[in-house]
């Protein structure tokens, strides 16, 4: 059985559940006064204790509110990892909204052992328990699938497709034209794409700025999205940070939360605290 007839169901009861409330529509002003609320909430949740130090730098409501997502939409998180958004958004959605995780097409990728292979392979079965351990969610209420195995029945019908630090990862890869368009398949007419991404300086040279370091440059980010059939929203400088200098010869992961470097700079770096970031917002072109 595939990965797509596996989840097939799943996708089914997402979607015959995702409608939206006639009285959030009859009463917007309501709604919108409840949801942040319920944002402020989950925020603060103590399940995100661990979470709470990256904030500061990430500015998760600001960052949704940039991103209009709604607590009644169809959400996919692009490469969820180590699930730091997905903490927010899946308790979040998991009242009237609907929280769903796209990985890449594994097949595109060269994996240098049989265990990579198999971790990969299987995350769409591993990631919904996973999920349910970080947030109390029903596993059987998350879906999870690799961006080329989304069911027929889900593709156009996402609200908000969310990329949070990945794009340098499509691009080092070679799939990103792939993955956008995959993406833009599964994406509503109305739906919107944000992006969050390591931003090199616009005259930064190509080894500095080609992926490899964490860090592209925000004109080719955009360029990028366009000849894949997207055009850009709205800006942002939410998750801006003119400390970094973005000059590390071991690329952003200097910079915390990872401290490749360890102990050596370890407070001139924490001191200049995580990377500059664009913050992006695209639409599907018709």
């Amino acid at each position: 059985m595939t990965k797509k007839l596996l989840f097939a169901g799943v996708a089914t009861a997402l979607l015959a559940t995702a409608g939206v409330p006639v009285l959030a529509k009859d009463n917007a002003k309501d709604s919108a006064m409840h949801s942040d609320a319920n944002l402020t909430a989950v925020i603060n949740h103590d399940r995100r204790k661990d979470d709470k130090a990256r904030d500061v730098y990430r500015n998760p409501a600001e960052t949704l509110a940039f991103f209009q997502v709604e607590p009644t939409h169809i959400v996919a998180e692009y490469g969820p990892g180590g699930g730091w958004y997905t903490r927010i958004l899946l308790p979040y959605l998991s009242g009237n909204g609907k929280y769903i995780a796209v990985n890449g097409n594994s097949d595109s990728i060269n994996f240098t052992s049989r265990a990579r292979e198999g971790r990969s392979k299987s995350w769409p079965e591993r990631f919904p328990d996973i999920a349910s351990g970080w947030t109390g969610v029903p596993a059987d209420q998350i879906a999870a699938f690799e961006s080329d195995e989304v069911p027929d029945e889900m593709k156009g019908k996402i609200d908000r497709i969310l990329i949070f630090r990945s794009m340098h990862g499509m691009l080092n890869g070679a799939r990103s034209d792939s993955e956008l368009q995959a993406l833009r398949e599964i994406l509503a007419d109305d739906g919107m794409i944000g992006i969050v991404q390591h931003r090199a300086n616009e005259d930064a040279t190509y080894a500095m700025s080609k992926g490899t370091k964490g860090y592209l440059k925000q004109s080719a980010v955009i360029a990028l999205f366009e000849l894949n059939g997207f055009e850009l929203v709205d800006s942002s400088e939410i998750n801006a940070n003119p400390k970094d200098t973005k000059d590390y010869e071991k690329g952003v992961w200097t910079l915390p939360p990872v401290l490749t470097n360890k102990d050596q700079d370890r407070a001139r770096y924490q001191a200049i605290g995580e990377s500059d970031r664009m913050t992006l917002l695209f639409k599907k072109r018709p």
